[in-house]
């Protein structure tokens, strides 16, 4: 079971804000378990923190725009992207202005302070939401689409295309993350010439240059408009008749702005709030349906706040019936697990056929037959007995008994015909014979019950 990450250290980075012009220093410091991302505006009175999620994002013009309460802070997510990708759960970042520093534009300064610095692994587990199903969201008026499939880990594909002579149509693709620091990280952010008297106007890039963002020059115009422009953003006049990329340094990559999009894409998709494991596939992806997507995400979720375990049926047992056997005393009508398909060291998957023969079907009830909420608790407890059992020596020599149960909800009923998936996880370290569990029953992507039940550990007599 993978852990959750925070950074080994606190480090800090200076520069510009590429709205503001302001001299900025964001710090990124660890966090407790569960933490997730927060920013601190440290110039403020009370020094108040701001979610990093969907919900907070107020505006995407030209990046990510994050307020609560009327605190606000741009530009967050070259930093989130290169947490995420670097697989850090839980920071707090400080910043003592309205934006985080643009530095070069791109996640490459944040991934060398990370990698400097370190994880540190944390005792919880991630808790990845798993795609099973194709998920979907277009913008008809963009004609912006981003999919997502199943897939064993975080993946995405990126399709950007322009109406431009010089940056038409491109493409880029990262199959893992741990390859994001020499194949994404260091794509800048670009621009249209086009776009950059607007911008101007509007008082949004007070702080961009050819340091921090890649000049894309596709639309030939006078050089009296195009010596104004340099002019206005500070940077060495251009001939006017010749096309192509504006930057004082060379394109890293030929598809640098694909790449750098599908940075956008991570950095956004890190205020869903949890790891995902699925590929994305985005044409003509923009922080507006990156947000979109991220609030529909986070929708879905809540719709299956625990989510089922995935079951192949496939897959060999970890624990078959004879193991289970070895270290349960139940046996007929009572053995109420058939199989055990997931096993960590603080978490276990079982599984139970329900099939129109069990016996308590004669009587509950012969013309709707239902399972005994009683014995769906009695099931979830076998599996967490096993759990616990596994890691003794000599197992067959030790019993688990209830002590109390809490928070017992029935939300569906079992029926013959269902496969019910029992998912327990400790709540804390087995103590004194002791142990505390949360358990969840499943069918099919439904939780039909939970329970919260503590057990006493003893030698048999």
């Amino acid at each position: 079971m993978m852990k959750q990450n925070t950074i080994n250290g606190s480090f800090s980075l200076c520069g510009k804000g590429l709205h503001t012009g302001l001299s900025l220093t964001v710090t990124i410091n660890p966090a407790d378990e569960n933490y997730g991302y927060k920013i601190q505006r440290i110039d403020l009175p009370g020094m108040p923190i701001v979610d990093a999620i969907a919900e907070n994002v107020v505006d995407t013009q030209r990046g990510t725009v994050l307020e609560k309460d009327g605190v606000r802070c741009s530009t967050v997510e070259h930093a989130l992207a290169a947490l995420y990708a670097l697989g850090v759960d839980n920071v707090l970042i400080q910043t003592n202005g309205p934006e985080f520093p643009i530095l070069d534009g791109s996640s490459a300064l944040y991934v060398r302070e990370i990698e400097r610095v370190g994880l540190k692994q944390q005792n919880a587990p991630k808790d990845f939401y798993v795609i099973n199903k194709k998920m979907e969201f277009r913008d008809e008026t963009s004609g912006a689409c981003i999919t997502l499939l199943p897939d064993e880990q975080f993946s995405i594909t990126t399709m950007i295309s322009f109406k431009s002579k010089v940056l038409s149509s491109q493409f880029a693709t990262l199959d893992n993350m741990e390859d994001f620091t020499k194949e994404v990280a260091a794509a800048r952010t670009f621009v249209f010439v086009r776009e950059i008297e607007p911008l101007l106007m509007a008082g949004l890039i007070k702080g961009g240059d050819l340091d921090n963002a890649i000049v894309i020059y596709e639309n030939e115009t006078t050089q009296e408009n195009l010596d104004k422009l340099c002019q206005l953003t500070g940077v060495e006049h251009h001939k006017a008749n010749e096309l192509g990329y504006l930057q004082h340094k060379p394109l890293v990559w030929e598809n640098e702005p694909a790449r750098h999009k599908l940075l956008d894409i991570i950095g956004d998709m890190a205020l869903i709030g949890r790891p995902i494991k699925g590929r994305i596939i985005a044409t003509r992806p923009g922080h507006t349906i990156n947000n979109k997507f991220a609030r529909m995400m986070r929708k879905e979720i809540r719709k299956h706040d625990v989510q089922a375990p995935t079951y192949d049926p496939n897959k060999e047992a970890l624990m078959d019936v004879n193991r289970i056997r070895e270290l349960l005393p139940h046996r007929y009508p009572m053995q109420l697990v058939d199989k055990v398909i997931e096993l960590g060291s603080t978490s276990i998957v079982g599984l139970k056929n329900i099939t129109s023969n069990e016996p308590f079907f004669q009587g509950h009830f012969p013309s709707e037959p239902v399972m005994p909420g009683v014995l769906q608790i009695e099931a979830l407890a076998q599996v967490g007995g096993l759990l616990v059992l596994n890691s003794l020596e000599e197992p067959e020599k030790w019993s688990t008994y209830f002590l109390k149960i809490d928070g017992v909800k029935f939300r569906q009923k079992v029926v013959p015909g269902d496969t019910v998936l029992f998912k327990v996880e400790l709540l804390a370290p087995v103590r004194h014979g002791i142990s505390s569990m949360q358990g969840y029953a499943f069918v099919g992507e439904n939780c039909v019950m939970e329970a919260t039940f503590t057990a006493q550990i003893t030698k048999n007599k």
